[in-house]
């Protein structure tokens, strides 16, 4: 029975600091450690034979992918549907101004983190139904070895799915910046390698 390989990457890093903030689709570019770090993952590819390069639309994750793909024949497909979950209101906004201004929100979100959307926002199952249709259509194309450059949130989606994992649990996994999934399948049984595989920069 044929297997597919399936490598699911972060971006590289954007310069944001300690303190975190809502970023969603807010379109930053790679920092410079995000550089180094999409340079050491070209590297870490160059030695894989990738049928395809898929990334979201955001500048961060084409930037990866576009460094990532000067080791291969490949120019990345880019998509919408591997966009980062949409924060709405709460765009670029510190986690510590929403809990200061709008606590019971932030408290619900914590509660009830599948369904919750922030003002104008998406749900984590809002994004499972743009994501997780879009993997599945990947999968179905007939290419044994994919690449794939999404973000946290969407990488989160994506594991919980091929896990069977309910998404009220999507912040138990991890997703460092420039990390690195191995996401198996054969015949209809995924299975995942590896985890948040990250080099040191």
């Amino acid at each position: 029975m044929d297997e597919k390989l399936i490598y699911l990457v972060r971006h590289g890093d954007i310069g944001l600091g300690r303190e975190k903030r809502y970023i969603g689709q807010s379109d930053l570019p790679l920092s410079d450690l995000g550089k180094k770090q999409a340079i050491l993952l070209k590297e870490m590819f160059g030695r894989v034979p990738l049928d395809n390069i898929y990334c979201s639309d955001l500048e961060r994750a084409k930037q990866t992918a576009e460094i990532i793909a000067l080791n291969h024949q490949i120019i990345p497909a880019v998509h919408a549907e591997l966009r980062e979950l949409y924060m709405g209101d709460w765009e670029g906004r510190l986690f510590s101004e929403i809990k200061l201004k709008f606590p019971e929100q932030y408290q619900e979100r914590g509660r009830t983190i599948a369904k919750f959307h922030s003002p104008q926002g998406e749900s984590f199952s809002d994004c499972s139904r743009r994501v997780i249709p879009f993997f599945d259509s990947l999968i179905q194309s007939g290419q044994s070895t994919l690449l794939i450059i999404g973000h946290a949130g969407i990488n989160r989606v994506i594991l919980c799915h091929v896990l069977g994992i309910p998404l009220e649990y999507v912040f138990r996994i991890e997703q460092s910046y420039g990390c690195v999934n191995l996401i198996s399948l054969k015949g209809s049984e995924y299975r995942v390698n590896y985890l948040n595989y990250n080099y040191n920069v």
